[in-house]
């Protein structure tokens, strides 16, 4: 089976001409649950952005990028197979589309539903097994700009299952959220990890890498700076060098903070 993704020697420049990924390499399989973890400018986003093809790296003869074995990708092929829950996408949900065609658009890679846009029976019944799944079905009828930031997210979490996908790539998944809101969205992230989707969580925020996570990537400079078992990547000796901050790591039920 290919690997999820295989980064080999992968340069980023964004928008400004600075470089975000410097001769990045990084490897992750279908059926991995791992963490991404770095500061502010890191090179954490751009690397979510070079997965999804939002972003492509620089032409280099000994550089390559492939995604479930293959080079190129239509981009709304790729969609089907990689579930993104964003702050990007949270910010332009503010239209006043409920909560079910939020979870619909999922199947258009749109935001709501357009009048050419045709729903299926099939497509009414995975929003509804999807939103019953996340505990959301209450939210099904109210308009996403009426939600909770906790709410929206989990509606959110649904509209990027649709496609059954082989990864769900989490962007800073609990960003502004209040502490039940935090709670419930790791409890659904624990839950979909348990039911065989692969979670791939970027944050700076341990306490969002749950336990199902076995395998941590630490992202300084564009570079990756450690890779490996979660047990060996989170000490407080290697978080302080990430963070260039002196850090004390305490761990508590299989969930990480530091002071």
């Amino acid at each position: 089976m290919p690997s999820l993704l295989e980064f080999q020697n992968i340069t980023v420049a964004r928008e400004n001409g600075k470089v975000a990924l410097d001769s990045i390499s990084l490897s992750i399989d279908i059926g991995e649950n791992v963490a991404i973890i770095g500061p502010n400018g890191s090179g954490k986003s751009t690397l979510i952005k070079t997965i999804t093809r939002d972003l492509y790296p620089l032409a280099n003869p000994e550089s390559s990028l492939q995604l479930m074995g293959q080079r190129t990708w239509n981009v709304f092929d790729l969609r089907a197979m990689l579930g993104i829950v964003s702050n990007d996408l949270m910010s332009i949900c503010t239209r006043e589309i409920t909560g079910r065609e939020a979870v619909l658009s999922g199947f258009f890679s749109s935001i709501g539903i357009w009048p050419h846009q045709q729903i299926t029976e099939g497509m009414e019944a995975r929003a509804g097994e999807l939103l019953e799944f996340l505990e959301v079905p209450h939210l099904a009828d109210r308009f996403v700009s009426e939600m909770s930031s906790g709410e929206a997210r989990r509606i959110l979490f649904a509209r990027a299952l649709v496609h059954n996908p082989k990864a769900l790539i989490l962007d800073e998944p609990t960003n502004s959220l209040d502490l039940h809101a935090m709670y419930s969205l790791r409890e659904a992230m624990r839950k979909l990890a348990q039911n065989g989707t692969s979670i791939i969580l970027v944050t700076h925020h341990l306490p969002d890498i749950i336990p199902e996570i076995g395998r941590v990537i630490l992202i300084k400079d564009g570079r990756v700076f450690r890779d490996g078992r979660k047990s060996q990547m989170l000490s407080s000796v290697a978080l302080s060098e990430l963070f260039n901050v002196p850090l004390e790591l305490v761990e508590r039920d299989g969930y990480y903070h530091l002071w």
